[in-house]
């Protein structure tokens, strides 16, 4: 398995022979307005793309863990192939269809395309009425022969959903989408450095890749805080923090 951060939760992922790309943001630097109620008032994206986008439009699946502008966004959906599939949380597809995506589909819970099994996690993004106005967002777990098993959070902070999803697949990788995204007022609806701490105490078997830093203006949690954190809990050896643009490889388990 290879895997690569483009940018924000945007990713590349060469897995069961296939080319997956995950939470497409293709916008040019600053194309975009900052979010409402945050503390600065930057335009996002903040960084821009580490590799042109031409190089991204040709997938052989996509995997869309909400349609918040940072994971799905006008560029993407103008940009990809239409016939291109694209899997997504339920009440989702009605919207991929709309904007032309003629092989968009919901995973309720688990399917198999293309010599993949994908099952679907849930998760929180953010707490209280914050969290409730965010609204869904989900997870997948990747499994394929030969293939150390990936989930992918999504946008989710630290919760029972992400507990459940660790104990039941056990997967090999886990990646994460950290930053500590905030308003001006509530709780971080991203992970914290804590929320990757307790990742990585929670499930000890998996190797842990935090994303979503520095991209998006209200994602205050820079990649030097974070691996500064992980150095201190002694938890460098088994995580990532990659930059935009870096290929990590991960071999199966054997």
């Amino acid at each position: 398995m290879k895997i690569r951060l483009i940018r924000n939760a945007t990713l590349w992922l060469e897995y069961g022979g296939r080319h997956i790309l995950v939470d497409p943001m293709l916008s040019a630097a600053e194309a975009n307005p900052a979010i409402p109620n945050t503390a600065n008032d930057r335009r996002n994206p903040l960084v821009p793309l580490p590799v042109p986008a031409e190089e991204l439009l040709e997938p052989d699946l996509v995997l869309v863990t909400h349609l918040h502008r940072d994971h799905w966004d006008g560029e993407a959906a103008a940009r990809l192939p239409k016939g291109t599939p694209v899997l997504c949380q339920p009440g989702d597809a009605e919207t991929l269809a709309g904007q032309g995506f003629t092989a968009a589909a919901a995973v309720e819970e688990e399917t198999a395309w293309g010599g993949l099994h994908i099952a679907r996690t849930s998760g929180r993004h953010g707490t209280g009425d914050i969290g409730a106005a965010m609204g869904p967002v989900s997870g997948f777990v990747l499994r394929a022969e030969g293939e150390p098993a990936v989930y992918i959070a999504g946008d989710t902070i630290y919760c029972a959903e992400v507990v459940e999803a660790l104990e039941r697949h056990r997967p090999a990788v886990t990646v994460v989408n950290a930053g500590g995204a905030v308003f001006t007022t509530g709780d971080p609806i991203t992970m914290t450095a804590d929320d990757v701490v307790s990742v990585c105490r929670k499930a000890p078997q998996t190797r842990v890749i935090a994303v979503h830093m520095e991209a998006i203006n209200h994602c205050l949690l820079t990649r030097e805080a974070l691996l500064a954190r992980l150095e201190q809990e002694g938890l460098s050896a088994r995580t990532d923090v990659p930059a935009d643009g870096q290929w990590l490889e991960i071999a199966a388990r054997h």
